[in-house]
């Protein structure tokens, strides 16, 4: 056995570092355990959106000037639309809090301030989860010398993604799936040029395209794209024309394409989100598509639910935020799931006629136009997009 503490987290993700540190600032002992090594963790590459109510959660905790980075979130979101620009004007103007963060560097503040202010984290762990309905949780992982160690705890955090072992460890009767597949993905493309905008969204009826800058000298990304495509399919060249095409303007270069992977869109529900004493905390228990933003932003709101509820129970021998944490978090995931399936068919749709149909298309027009034209349509969409709602 090597040692007792009060929370174990699985996986060093936006959940569970954010968990982390929040229970660390509380005095609460935890562990958190990757399976990856922290090289690969700091550098997986993903796109992320710190929304206003995520970066004022992080100013309670007293850590926003640690771990957020990346660039002022925009008062409007920027359409290419049948060739001309079009900028969708937000209709609050308490939107200055959110920014638009890479993920890994989100990670990488995260790990920094975990790390040197005393935290527990070990990386290369290939972890079980074991007696989650009992009194003593274990987690059992190798770690890179090939010895097994073994963490007994009160709780466990399930942080470790749609893939990961802890929502393994409930038993399948125990657990509903809800999903919704939307029939078409995304190329996601990184590549190191300049991008001819900080942010573009781009609706044809080739598909939609988005370009996000990364930096001076990178750029991501998107292409709608079917099911059935294949990144082997889509050439350096093909890229470049199809970006070309969908925008209606030439690309600020050509460049190298450091990666490309296809994305199938999907959201995904698993209630509840706890059971027995594992709690399932962010793609562990919903994924959003990418085009609502939202993805790590529910990952944090689950991580101050958890943490909240951690430290009450603790400090106060009070259970009853840890016993309504599934209830209370799963109605703010259902809530981002309507807007982030409305959001996802209607910029698709607006686009491309092809996949639901004309009647379809111009549905998701005249629902645009609404967005552009009518100020308590702008004032919601904008209450869900920036993180007020």
């Amino acid at each position: 056995m090597d040692k007792n503490t009060t929370v174990v987290i699985v996986g060093a993700g936006v959940a569970g570092l954010t968990l982390g540190n929040f229970l660390l600032r509380r005095g609460i002992d935890c562990v958190i355990v990757e399976k990856r090594s922290r090289e690969y963790v700091e550098q997986r590459q993903r796109a992320g959106v710190i929304d206003t109510r995520a970066a004022r959660m992080f100013r309670e905790w007293g850590l926003e000037d640690r771990v957020i980075g990346g660039a002022p979130f925009e008062s409007a979101m920027n359409f290419r639309i049948d060739g001309e620009t079009r900028p969708l004007e937000f209709g609050q103007d308490d939107h200055g809090d959110g920014r638009f963060c890479p993920q890994q560097v989100l990670v990488r503040n995260l790990i920094d301030v975990f790390v040197s202010d005393g935290g527990d984290l070990r990386f290369d762990a290939e972890v079980s989860v074991e007696n989650i309905d009992g009194d003593e949780p274990l987690v059992r992982y190798r770690d890179s010398a090939g010895s097994t160690r073994v963490i007994s705890c009160e709780f466990v955090a399930g942080c470790d993604g749609d893939r990961g072992v802890s929502r393994t460890a409930i038993p399948s009767e125990s657990l509903t799936r809800y999903s919704h597949e939307y029939g078409y993905a995304w190329l996601t493309i990184l590549a190191e040029v300049p991008a001819n905008h900080q942010s573009m969204m781009a609706l044809h009826p080739h598909g939609f395209a988005g370009q996000f800058a990364r930096g001076p000298q990178a750029s991501r990304f998107y292409l709608q794209c079917p099911l059935d495509s294949s990144t082997s399919e889509w050439t350096d060249e093909r890229i470049w024309d199809e970006l070309e095409t969908r925008f209606g303007e030439p690309m600020a270069s050509r460049g190298r394409i450091a990666s490309t992977q296809l994305v199938p869109l999907r959201s995904v529900v698993y209630s509840p989100m706890s059971y027995g004493r594992l709690y399932l905390l962010g793609d562990a228990a919903h994924i959003v598509p990418p085009m609502s933003a939202k993805g790590m932003n529910l990952a944090l709101h689950d991580a101050e639910a958890f943490a909240n509820a951690v430290v009450r129970h603790t400090n106060d021998q009070d259970s009853s935020l840890l016993d309504s944490y599934s209830s209370t978090c799963l109605r703010h995931v259902w809530n981002y799931q309507a807007f982030a399936t409305w959001w996802t068919e209607l910029v698709h749709n607006a686009g491309d006629a092809s996949y639901q149909g004309e009647f379809r298309h111009q549905i998701a027009r005249a629902d645009l136009t609404r967005l552009f034209e009518s100020g308590s349509a702008n004032r919601l969409f904008s209450e869900f997009i920036t993180g007020l709602n």
